[in-house]
């Protein structure tokens, strides 16, 4: 089921891409333990990923640490739940069945959507991830792995804290990446929304001290696949 989430137009509309964004979730109680309350919240997000065509186990996510490390799903091994460690994004060539999935509250998911190769990205970068250019980083593993062509992506970034509510507009410096990587201008789409400013629609890591929840930004592949 299509929900209005504008910003991920241009990636939604790459043939068989799914793509979504779950915000908060009301009603879950949730604690300073990041994974206590993604048990918590798993219940609604299972809900949204079969709801996008997906089941639990077709879910791939990335441990987040807040560097640069980037791993090609399905060819890598994760842990329990496919968790994949020491990685803030995830890469797929596009393979039926993949699903991947960032966690953010304040921090950008970014998605990247191949409309030639089929190939996908989503990315989790925050203050740090943003300095360390993890998004360019993301985009010349598409081009090794892939051999995507920067003009051939649509590119969105998730809701995520601004200024004044954040020292820096991590969403701002990010566009400015991807455009200077050569992703057109009108294939790079941003939300908008301040996680900080909004949170009784969004979890703020920085407003509510920690003790907050998740977002989950999904993105996959069911139907069509490009070059096939």
């Amino acid at each position: 089921m299509a929900r209005a989430l504008p910003f991920l137009g241009g990636v939604r509309s790459v043939r068989g891409v799914r793509a979504d964004f779950v915000p908060r979730i009301g009603g879950v109680p949730v604690t300073v333990d990041k994974w206590e309350s993604l048990r918590k919240l798993k219940p609604a997000h299972r809900k949204r990923v079969t709801a996008l065509g997906f089941v639990w186990d077709d879910l791939w996510r990335a441990e987040q640490v807040h560097g640069d490390g980037i791993a090609v799903v399905p060819r890598a091994s994760g842990g329990a739940g496919r968790l994949l460690p020491n990685v803030d994004g995830l890469l797929t060539s596009g393979e039926q069945g993949a699903l991947l999935g960032i966690y953010v509250a304040d921090c950008a998911a970014i998605y990247l959507a191949d409309r030639e190769t089929g190939a996908m990205g989503l990315i989790h970068s925050g203050k740090k991830g943003t300095e360390q250019e993890i998004v360019l980083r993301a985009i010349e593993m598409m081009r090794s792995e892939f051999g995507t062509q920067v003009d051939d992506l649509e590119a969105a970034i998730s809701p995520c804290i601004r200024p004044p509510h954040y020292e820096v507009d991590i969403s701002v410096q990010i566009e400015g990446q991807l455009l200077g990587a050569g992703i057109p201008r009108e294939q790079v789409t941003m939300s908008g929304v301040c996680t900080g400013a909004e949170v009784a629609n969004y979890y703020s890591y920085r407003m509510e001290s920690g003790k907050t929840g998740r977002m989950l930004a999904l993105l996959g592949r069911k139907g069509d696949t490009p070059g096939a």
